[in-house]
């Protein structure tokens, strides 16, 4: 396996040419083997995947929340279903890219993504900490951005298949982060620790 953080991986996003991945920023291409993946999405084929409606705005992604649920109309955060055994492993994985314990990792949130869908410049909600994602069935482009308008930062990333990465640090705190429009259909998992709990 081998894994990537800021120092290694420059790449371009940006008229300025060339941009360092931001401070805190780790990636790992092969975080699952293939038929790790194969089963994984054997068993998100079965979740039952919910809208995602941010004021007043129905999203093209679908999400399915564990361990802990956000909820974008009240900005807090509730107790939600156990993850599932099949998470228990991905969850190892991720909390092995991050260093952290895995119990920290309590919330899970898994997302469909058909063509066409993408998610908008944002920092994760406050009240998550660690981020840790794992990408499967197709690539994206994983931007950053540090400052406002024309003049700020910017990297970005392709998240391969079976990729993990974590924003912690600098990574997670200062810089937001998007995915323009995939053009096949993805899944991702993403982990999160939660400040406070």
């Amino acid at each position: 396996m081998r894994r990537t953080s800021r120092q290694d991986t420059p790449d371009l996003f940006s008229p300025a040419g060339a941009q360092a991945l931001p401070e805190g920023f780790r990636y790992e291409r092969d975080l699952l083997t293939v038929d790790e993946a194969r089963a994984l999405l054997a068993e998100i084929g079965g979740l039952e995947f919910h809208a995602v409606e941010m004021y007043g705005v129905v999203a093209r992604r679908r999400v399915i929340q564990f361990g802990w649920k956000y909820g974008f109309d009240r900005a807090g955060l509730t107790p939600g279903p156990d993850l599932p055994p099949f998470l228990l492993m991905p969850r190892d994985r991720a909390a092995a890219l991050a260093g952290v314990a895995t119990e920290a990792l309590s919330e899970a949130l898994v997302t469909e993504y058909p063509p066409g869908a993408a998610i908008g410049w944002h920092r994760d909600a406050p009240g998550f900490g660690i981020v840790v994602g794992i990408s499967l069935l197709s690539p994206c482009r994983l931007r950053f951005r540090r400052g406002p308008g024309r003049g700020s930062e910017r990297a970005a990333i392709t998240l391969e298949p079976r990729s993990g990465y974590a924003l912690a640090g600098p990574a997670r705190s200062e810089w937001q982060h998007s995915i323009p429009d995939v053009d096949a259909l993805r899944y991702s998992i993403t982990f999160r620790t939660v400040r406070g709990r």
